[in-house]
């Protein structure tokens, strides 16, 4: 007999002190449920004979004398798990980079750390950097590029050490810099970021198979595309650090300039190159809307590539006017401008945000796919509910927004989502559900 499957949401039971929660929690969990790494994986993967069919591309194995695998990103350990045992010992070696550690028949398992770059993403880089030189014209590297890669795959270039990355990084964030900009700046200060890991690779068949976690599903933004031809320049990340610092010295920005160094542009380094986007965050809300209908709601999906500065956003959305026993959903990523000194993540900061109009018999979630919403739980709910009990304890929301301490109001509230780590990311989910 099998085991009973185990929901995603671990403190769904707890959390489901409702109706509404109840079916709000259940369109989440179909969410995620949707895109887990081995069922995605094993649904476009496959092996008959030589022949490798990845989604609607074929490659003949018997072609290569040596076939490379590089994982890098939080769908690393998982991704590389299945097409080790779908490539059955054709695999010769490899690297998996991830934020945790993995056991593999032939490949080296690496951690690194995540959101900001460390010696240890340095270091796990250089070994995939060998691997890649390592590669000839009839050798086949295989990569998967998924979420979080932009901070694990990391080697600077020359005059920009490890602290120094990270102060420019961290800064950034904390200034609110979208996704996009921030990943324009990364690849200019890299040697394997903007499509300078396919010219390592080069001439080798390289097949990076993406899981996409930014708005608008942009190949060339996903883990800063390091296997995809780069269309912005030395002059855009510039642009991008002179808008966010202006005449300030190193708090990060000015001072960078003069290390900026231009990504390929040569044609060649990509002729013997796939980009295959296996996974986005359609899949999931696709799955979201349906559960969403199953259950008796007009459903519709919004938008896919949300963004903005997460507080305004939720207020924004919490603002407008929903028919009754609706869904509504969205998909993107949001950023946090930190002011204060609190502890939290944009899917919770989004939720507190909606607090002061959130309309009678309205739920809100806010959640990450990949299960980390800058801290150990996903995002969070409010409803009614919550109102209730935060008036009772004379809780003023505000003061949590205001020092972006949005963690610790939605833990003394009970309504925290926590999935652990996924070991998926399609960027973050946010719905809205109406009695």
């Amino acid at each position: 007999m099998n085991s009973p499957k185990l929901p995603i949401i671990k403190n769904i039971k707890e959390l489901a002190s409702n109706s509404l929660r109840r079916d709000a929690l259940d369109i989440l969990e179909a969410g995620y449920e949707a895109i887990l790494t081995e069922q995605v994986l094993v649904e476009n993967v496959s092996l008959s004979g030589q022949i490798l069919k990845i989604k609607d591309k074929k490659y003949n194995l018997a072609k290569y004398k040596k076939v490379f695998l590089i994982a890098v990103g939080k769908c690393a350990n998982r991704s590389a798990a299945v097409l080790e045992e779908i490539l059955d010992g054709k695999i010769i070696g490899g690297v998996v980079l991830d934020v945790e550690p993995a056991k593999f028949k032939k490949l080296k398992s690496k951690v690194g750390f995540h959101p900001l770059p460390a010696k240890e993403n340095i270091l796990a880089t250089k070994s995939i950097i060998k691997i890649l030189e390592q590669a000839k014209k009839d050798d086949l590297v295989l990569t998967i590029i998924s979420g979080g890669g932009s901070a694990l795959l990391c080697k600077p270039v020359s005059g920009v050490d490890d602290e120094s990355l990270k102060q420019i990084t961290q800064s950034l964030m904390e200034k609110g810099a979208t996704i996009g900009e921030i990943n324009i700046v990364r690849k200019h200060l890299s040697q394997i970021k903007g499509g300078q890991f396919a010219k390592l690779a080069f001439p080798a068949q390289l097949v990076s198979v993406i899981f996409s976690d930014v708005p608008g599903d942009d190949i060339s933004m996903i883990a800063s595309g390091p296997t995809v031809l780069d269309e912005t320049t030395k002059k855009d990340a510039q642009i991008v650090l002179e808008s966010y610092f202006a005449d300030e010295r190193f708090d990060g920005g000015v001072e960078m300039i003069s290390f900026l160094r231009e990504t390929p542009k040569e044609e060649k380094y990509f002729k013997q190159v796939d980009n295959i986007l296996l996974v986005t965050n359609k899949v999931a809300l696709a799955a979201m809307r349906q559960k969403a209908e199953d259950l008796g709601y007009e459903s519709c999906i919004e938008l896919t590539d949300l963004q903005g500065e997460a507080r305004k956003a939720g207020g924004q959305l919490i603002s407008e006017e929903f028919l009754p026993k609706s869904c509504h959903f969205w998909g993107g990523e949001t950023t946090v401008q930190i002011t204060g000194d609190g502890k939290g993540g944009r899917n919770q900061e989004f939720v507190l945000g909606t607090l002061a109009n959130l309309p009678e018999g309205t739920l809100v979630i806010a959640a990450a796919s990949d299960g980390w919403d800058n801290t150990d739980v996903a995002g969070a709910l409010a409803d009614s509910d919550l109102l209730e009990k935060m008036e009772k304890k004379k809780i003023n929301p505000k003061e949590y927004l205001k020092n972006n301490d949005s963690y610790n109001f939605f833990k003394k509230m009970k309504t925290q989502i926590k999935t652990g780590r996924t070991g998926i990311n399609v960027a973050d989910f946010y719905l809205i559900l109406r009695k």
